[in-house]
């Protein structure tokens, strides 16, 4: 097993910033995905399918990488 190294304070404060904006910017953009889409095929709902959708897909990332800070935790 490799030995895990501590990261410098400016990589997790980095590292947790990023996280901060994941679940705004993923929202933004699938929002923003369903309105082109909407526009293309001349609907009005799919912004709000794509911004659920990207707003899940932010909330897992966000899940996911806190889980994997508390995995090295609990050691």
């Amino acid at each position: 097993m490799v030995p895990r190294r501590d990261k410098s304070a400016a990589a997790l404060i980095g590292q947790y910033t990023s996280l901060a904006l994941v679940l705004p910017i993923s929202s933004v953009v699938g929002g923003g995905l369903g309105y082109l889409v909407d526009r293309v095929f001349g609907t009005h709902f799919l912004w709000i399918a794509f911004g659920i959708l990207g707003t899940a897909g932010g909330i897992i990332e966000v899940l996911r990488q806190l889980q994997r800070d508390s995995d090295g935790d609990a050691k």
